[in-house]
Protein backbone atom coordinates (compact mmCIF):
# COMPACT_ATOMS: atom_id res chain seq x y z
CA UNK A 1 0.00 0.00 0.00
CA UNK A 2 0.93 3.36 -0.31
CA UNK A 3 0.60 4.45 2.44
CA UNK A 4 2.59 2.05 4.45
CA UNK A 5 5.14 2.91 2.18
CA UNK A 6 4.96 6.46 3.13
CA UNK A 7 5.63 5.76 6.83
CA UNK A 8 9.61 4.80 5.90
CA UNK A 9 11.98 7.32 6.54
CA UNK A 10 13.78 6.21 2.83
CA UNK A 11 10.36 7.11 1.57
CA UNK A 12 9.93 10.35 3.48
CA UNK A 13 10.00 13.86 1.27
CA UNK A 14 12.98 16.42 2.41
CA UNK A 15 11.73 19.96 2.40
CA UNK A 16 14.51 21.34 2.24
CA UNK A 17 15.17 20.67 -1.40
CA UNK A 18 11.12 21.22 -2.18
CA UNK A 19 12.78 23.74 -4.80
CA UNK A 20 15.17 21.77 -5.97
CA UNK A 21 13.72 21.80 -9.73
CA UNK A 22 14.27 25.49 -10.43
CA UNK A 23 17.50 25.86 -8.47
CA UNK A 24 20.99 26.64 -10.46
CA UNK A 25 23.77 23.82 -10.27
CA UNK A 26 25.76 25.31 -7.67
CA UNK A 27 22.75 25.41 -5.56
CA UNK A 28 21.79 21.77 -6.14
CA UNK A 29 25.17 20.25 -5.61
CA UNK A 30 25.55 22.78 -1.66
CA UNK A 31 21.91 20.59 -1.28
CA UNK A 32 23.30 17.60 -2.45
CA UNK A 33 26.61 18.05 0.09
CA UNK A 34 24.36 19.41 2.85
CA UNK A 35 22.46 16.30 3.01
CA UNK A 36 25.81 13.84 2.58
CA UNK A 37 27.35 15.57 5.85
CA UNK A 38 24.28 13.49 7.82
CA UNK A 39 25.53 9.91 6.49
CA UNK A 40 29.14 9.46 8.52
CA UNK A 41 26.71 10.85 11.59
CA UNK A 42 24.47 8.42 10.89
CA UNK A 43 26.75 5.67 10.70
CA UNK A 44 28.54 6.52 13.48
CA UNK A 45 25.62 5.87 15.58
CA UNK A 46 25.49 2.10 14.36
CA UNK A 47 29.34 1.57 15.27
CA UNK A 48 28.85 -1.19 17.71
CA UNK A 49 26.78 -2.90 15.70
CA UNK A 50 29.03 -3.46 12.75
CA UNK A 51 31.68 -4.10 15.70
CA UNK A 52 29.54 -7.11 16.36
CA UNK A 53 28.94 -7.87 12.93
CA UNK A 54 32.80 -7.77 12.33
CA UNK A 55 33.46 -9.73 14.67
CA UNK A 56 30.57 -12.70 13.61
CA UNK A 57 31.59 -13.09 10.14
CA UNK A 58 35.20 -13.40 11.20
CA UNK A 59 34.84 -16.09 13.51
CA UNK A 60 32.64 -18.30 10.20
CA UNK A 61 35.38 -17.12 8.23
CA UNK A 62 38.25 -18.38 10.00
CA UNK A 63 36.31 -21.73 10.51
CA UNK A 64 36.74 -21.86 6.85
CA UNK A 65 32.75 -20.51 6.09
CA UNK A 66 32.00 -17.56 3.53
CA UNK A 67 30.49 -14.41 3.49
CA UNK A 68 27.34 -13.66 1.18
CA UNK A 69 26.00 -10.65 0.40
CA UNK A 70 22.42 -10.78 -0.76
CA UNK A 71 19.61 -7.45 -1.96
CA UNK A 72 18.36 -5.74 -5.00
CA UNK A 73 18.73 -2.97 -6.86
CA UNK A 74 21.35 -0.65 -5.60
CA UNK A 75 21.84 -2.45 -2.56
CA UNK A 76 22.62 -5.69 -4.30
CA UNK A 77 24.66 -3.68 -6.83
CA UNK A 78 26.59 -2.57 -3.63
CA UNK A 79 27.44 -5.63 -2.50
CA UNK A 80 28.49 -7.30 -5.66
CA UNK A 81 30.93 -4.21 -5.94
CA UNK A 82 32.51 -4.59 -2.05
CA UNK A 83 32.54 -8.65 -2.75
CA UNK A 84 34.11 -8.28 -6.27
CA UNK A 85 37.16 -5.85 -5.12
CA UNK A 86 37.66 -8.55 -2.33
CA UNK A 87 40.07 -11.39 -4.14
CA UNK A 88 42.61 -8.33 -5.57
CA UNK A 89 42.70 -5.99 -2.64
CA UNK A 90 43.37 -8.87 0.07
CA UNK A 91 44.72 -11.68 -2.03
CA UNK A 92 41.63 -14.02 -1.17
CA UNK A 93 39.68 -16.59 -2.91
CA UNK A 94 36.73 -15.49 -5.24
CA UNK A 95 35.02 -17.57 -3.35
CA UNK A 96 35.55 -15.91 0.32
CA UNK A 97 32.82 -13.24 -0.16
CA UNK A 98 30.56 -13.33 -3.05
CA UNK A 99 27.57 -10.93 -4.01
CA UNK A 100 24.08 -12.05 -5.36
CA UNK A 101 21.79 -10.13 -6.54
CA UNK A 102 17.66 -10.29 -7.17
CA UNK A 103 17.36 -11.04 -11.28
CA UNK A 104 21.41 -12.48 -11.53
CA UNK A 105 24.31 -11.71 -13.07
CA UNK A 106 22.43 -9.16 -15.78
CA UNK A 107 20.50 -7.19 -12.73
CA UNK A 108 24.00 -5.33 -12.15
CA UNK A 109 23.89 -3.61 -15.53
CA UNK A 110 20.21 -3.69 -16.61
CA UNK A 111 17.09 -3.24 -14.13
CA UNK A 112 15.09 -6.08 -13.16
CA UNK A 113 13.41 -4.49 -10.02
CA UNK A 114 10.66 -6.74 -10.20
CA UNK A 115 13.03 -9.89 -9.14
CA UNK A 116 12.97 -8.00 -5.88
CA UNK A 117 9.60 -9.34 -4.77
CA UNK A 118 10.50 -13.26 -5.38
CA UNK A 119 10.57 -14.76 -2.01
CA UNK A 120 10.91 -18.22 -3.84
CA UNK A 121 14.12 -16.81 -5.87
CA UNK A 122 15.55 -15.22 -2.47
CA UNK A 123 15.12 -19.23 -0.86
CA UNK A 124 16.91 -20.73 -3.85
CA UNK A 125 19.66 -18.61 -3.68
CA UNK A 126 20.52 -19.07 -0.59
CA UNK A 127 19.34 -22.73 0.06
CA UNK A 128 21.73 -23.40 -3.40
CA UNK A 129 24.88 -21.97 -2.05
CA UNK A 130 25.19 -21.83 1.68
CA UNK A 131 26.55 -23.71 4.35
CA UNK A 132 25.70 -23.36 8.03
CA UNK A 133 29.25 -21.87 8.74
CA UNK A 134 28.47 -19.34 6.20
CA UNK A 135 27.70 -15.62 7.09
CA UNK A 136 25.13 -13.64 5.14
CA UNK A 137 24.50 -9.91 4.76
CA UNK A 138 21.32 -8.66 3.42
CA UNK A 139 20.85 -5.34 2.01
CA UNK A 140 17.80 -3.20 1.76
CA UNK A 141 17.52 0.71 2.37
CA UNK A 142 13.26 -0.33 3.19
CA UNK A 143 13.85 -3.35 4.90
CA UNK A 144 11.35 -4.89 3.53
CA UNK A 145 12.23 -6.27 0.17
CA UNK A 146 10.72 -9.48 -0.26
CA UNK A 147 13.55 -11.34 -2.22
CA UNK A 148 16.16 -10.31 0.32
CA UNK A 149 13.98 -11.15 3.55
CA UNK A 150 13.63 -14.60 2.37
CA UNK A 151 17.40 -14.67 1.38
CA UNK A 152 18.43 -13.72 5.42
CA UNK A 153 15.24 -15.68 6.64
CA UNK A 154 16.56 -19.33 4.91
CA UNK A 155 20.23 -18.60 5.64
CA UNK A 156 19.02 -18.38 9.60
CA UNK A 157 17.43 -21.43 8.87
CA UNK A 158 20.12 -23.45 7.23
CA UNK A 159 22.56 -21.95 10.23
CA UNK A 160 24.35 -18.92 8.87
CA UNK A 161 25.53 -15.96 10.72
CA UNK A 162 22.75 -13.44 9.77
CA UNK A 163 23.73 -9.25 9.08
CA UNK A 164 21.35 -6.95 8.05
CA UNK A 165 21.63 -3.73 6.61
CA UNK A 166 18.94 -1.39 6.49
CA UNK A 167 18.15 2.08 6.73
CA UNK A 168 14.59 1.77 8.39
CA UNK A 169 14.31 1.21 11.90
CA UNK A 170 12.49 -1.80 13.40
CA UNK A 171 12.18 -3.69 9.95
CA UNK A 172 11.34 -6.31 8.90
CA UNK A 173 14.83 -7.48 7.37
CA UNK A 174 16.14 -6.66 10.64
CA UNK A 175 13.89 -8.72 12.74
CA UNK A 176 15.33 -11.88 11.49
CA UNK A 177 19.10 -10.80 11.46
CA UNK A 178 21.54 -11.95 14.35
CA UNK A 179 22.91 -8.24 14.19
CA UNK A 180 20.93 -5.50 12.44
CA UNK A 181 22.35 -2.33 11.36
CA UNK A 182 20.52 0.48 10.25
CA UNK A 183 22.30 4.18 9.53
CA UNK A 184 19.70 6.52 9.79
CA UNK A 185 20.17 9.00 6.65
CA UNK A 186 16.87 10.38 6.45
CA UNK A 187 14.71 11.36 3.39
CA UNK A 188 17.03 11.11 -0.10
CA UNK A 189 17.14 14.70 -1.67
CA UNK A 190 15.21 13.50 -4.77
CA UNK A 191 12.42 11.28 -3.89
CA UNK A 192 11.64 8.26 -5.33
CA UNK A 193 14.90 6.35 -5.53
CA UNK A 194 17.62 5.63 -2.47
CA UNK A 195 20.50 5.43 -4.40
CA UNK A 196 21.90 8.66 -3.03
CA UNK A 197 22.29 9.14 0.94
CA UNK A 198 21.23 5.72 1.56
CA UNK A 199 23.12 3.74 -0.97
CA UNK A 200 25.74 5.80 0.64
CA UNK A 201 25.78 4.64 4.13
CA UNK A 202 24.97 1.06 2.71
CA UNK A 203 28.57 1.53 0.84
CA UNK A 204 30.51 3.03 4.37
CA UNK A 205 29.45 0.25 6.14
CA UNK A 206 30.14 -2.80 3.46
CA UNK A 207 33.74 -0.88 3.57
CA UNK A 208 33.82 -1.17 7.00
CA UNK A 209 32.77 -4.87 7.31
CA UNK A 210 34.93 -6.07 4.42
CA UNK A 211 37.96 -4.50 5.71
CA UNK A 212 37.14 -5.24 9.62
CA UNK A 213 37.03 -9.05 8.39
CA UNK A 214 40.03 -8.75 6.44
CA UNK A 215 42.32 -7.34 9.27
CA UNK A 216 40.71 -10.00 11.70
CA UNK A 217 41.85 -12.70 9.00
CA UNK A 218 45.69 -11.62 9.10
CA UNK A 219 45.54 -9.70 6.07
CA UNK A 220 47.17 -6.19 7.03
CA UNK A 221 50.44 -5.44 8.49
CA UNK A 222 50.05 -2.35 10.77
CA UNK A 223 47.99 -0.07 8.42
CA UNK A 224 49.30 -1.49 5.25
CA UNK A 225 47.18 -4.24 2.65
CA UNK A 226 50.22 -7.03 2.66
CA UNK A 227 47.99 -9.31 1.21
CA UNK A 228 47.62 -7.39 -1.84
CA UNK A 229 48.25 -8.96 -5.38
CA UNK A 230 50.68 -7.18 -7.13
CA UNK A 231 49.56 -8.02 -10.72
CA UNK A 232 50.21 -5.03 -12.73
CA UNK A 233 52.94 -2.09 -12.89
CA UNK A 234 51.20 0.05 -10.46
CA UNK A 235 50.55 -3.01 -8.16
CA UNK A 236 54.24 -3.76 -8.15
CA UNK A 237 55.53 -0.15 -7.26
CA UNK A 238 52.70 -0.31 -4.23
CA UNK A 239 54.21 -3.55 -2.89
CA UNK A 240 57.61 -2.51 -3.34
CA UNK A 241 56.75 0.81 -1.09
CA UNK A 242 54.91 -1.31 1.32
CA UNK A 243 57.71 -3.02 1.91
CA UNK A 244 60.10 -0.58 1.89
CA UNK A 245 57.83 1.82 4.67
CA UNK A 246 57.22 -1.62 7.12
CA UNK A 247 60.59 -2.79 6.81
CA UNK A 248 62.73 0.68 6.91
CA UNK A 249 64.76 -0.30 3.77
CA UNK A 250 65.71 1.36 0.77
CA UNK A 251 63.97 0.57 -2.91
CA UNK A 252 66.69 -1.77 -4.11
CA UNK A 253 66.75 -3.97 -0.96
CA UNK A 254 62.82 -4.04 -0.84
CA UNK A 255 63.03 -4.85 -4.45
CA UNK A 256 65.25 -7.32 -4.08
CA UNK A 257 63.51 -8.98 -1.13
CA UNK A 258 60.29 -9.36 -3.38
CA UNK A 259 61.97 -10.66 -6.27
CA UNK A 260 63.25 -13.90 -3.42
CA UNK A 261 59.61 -14.29 -1.95
CA UNK A 262 57.90 -14.76 -5.54
CA UNK A 263 56.65 -11.24 -5.03
CA UNK A 264 54.60 -11.88 -2.04
CA UNK A 265 54.51 -8.63 0.12
CA UNK A 266 53.73 -10.51 3.66
CA UNK A 267 56.39 -12.80 2.75
CA UNK A 268 58.99 -10.61 1.78
CA UNK A 269 58.00 -8.02 5.11
CA UNK A 270 58.38 -10.99 7.47
CA UNK A 271 61.90 -11.91 5.79
CA UNK A 272 63.22 -8.80 6.26
CA UNK A 273 62.01 -7.76 9.72
CA UNK A 274 62.36 -11.29 10.81
CA UNK A 275 66.31 -11.96 9.30
CA UNK A 276 65.31 -15.10 7.80
CA UNK A 277 65.08 -16.24 4.06
CA UNK A 278 61.77 -16.82 2.12
CA UNK A 279 60.93 -20.06 2.96
CA UNK A 280 61.42 -19.54 6.33
CA UNK A 281 59.31 -16.96 6.32
CA UNK A 282 56.61 -18.50 4.49
CA UNK A 283 57.07 -21.51 7.12
CA UNK A 284 56.08 -18.58 9.99
CA UNK A 285 53.27 -17.23 8.00
CA UNK A 286 51.05 -20.72 7.60
CA UNK A 287 52.05 -21.17 11.74
CA UNK A 288 50.91 -18.38 12.76
CA UNK A 289 47.77 -18.46 10.39
CA UNK A 290 48.75 -15.70 7.79
CA UNK A 291 49.52 -12.82 10.73
CA UNK A 292 52.47 -11.17 9.55
CA UNK A 293 52.88 -9.87 13.42
CA UNK A 294 52.96 -12.97 14.78
CA UNK A 295 54.62 -14.78 12.08
CA UNK A 296 58.36 -12.15 12.63
CA UNK A 297 57.55 -12.38 16.71
CA UNK A 298 57.87 -16.33 16.23
CA UNK A 299 61.07 -16.01 13.72
CA UNK A 300 62.64 -13.28 16.14
CA UNK A 301 62.27 -15.37 19.14
CA UNK A 302 64.11 -18.21 17.45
Amino acid sequence: MAGDLGRLVTESRLSESMEIDVADAATIVRMINEQDKLVASAVEQELPKIARAIDLIAERLRKGGRLFYVGAGTSGRLGVMDASEIPPTFGSSPTLVQGLIAGGREAVFATREGAEDSTLMGTEEIAARCLADDAVIGLAASGRTPYTIAALQEARRIGCATVALTNNPHSPLSAVADVAIAPLVGPEVIMGSTRMKAGTAQKMVLNMISTGVMIKLGKVYTNLMVDMQATNEKLRLRATRMVMLAAGVDEPTAATAMESCNNNTKTAIVSLLGGVDAEAARQALTAEDGFARKAIARVRSR
